[in-house]
């Protein structure tokens, strides 16, 4: 988000227009003072859930079924998803012949 409202704010740099200056001020304060208390809000939130394992309480246990209403069961069921397969090996490649 600071890399477009920089990138936006240059842009407006060279407009031209009376206006576009402000513009571009406006945008670089939005990523310079904005952004950074969001930024800080959110390493806090991160900082304060890190430790956290219980599970959430208003989770339902899981059965492993999807409710029909549902349309994905990590809204409701609180398992981990299931293992990913691997993907098949390339198969190999033959060997050409040597000189």
């Amino acid at each position: 988000m600071d890399e477009i409202l920089t990138a936006t704010a240059d842009f407006h740099d060279g407009l031209g227009q009376a206006a576009d200056p402000h513009i571009a001020r406006r945008l670089r304060y939005l990523a310079d003072e904005h952004l950074r208390v969001i930024r800080t809000d959110l390493s806090d939130t991160r900082n304060a859930l890190a430790d956290r394992h219980e599970p959430h309480p208003g989770r339902n246990t899981c059965s492993g079924e999807v409710p029909a209403t549902e349309r994905e069961r990590s809204a409701v069921c609180a398992c981990p998803p299931p293992p990913r397969a691997l993907p098949a090996p390339p198969p190999p490649v033959a060997a050409g012949l040597r000189r």
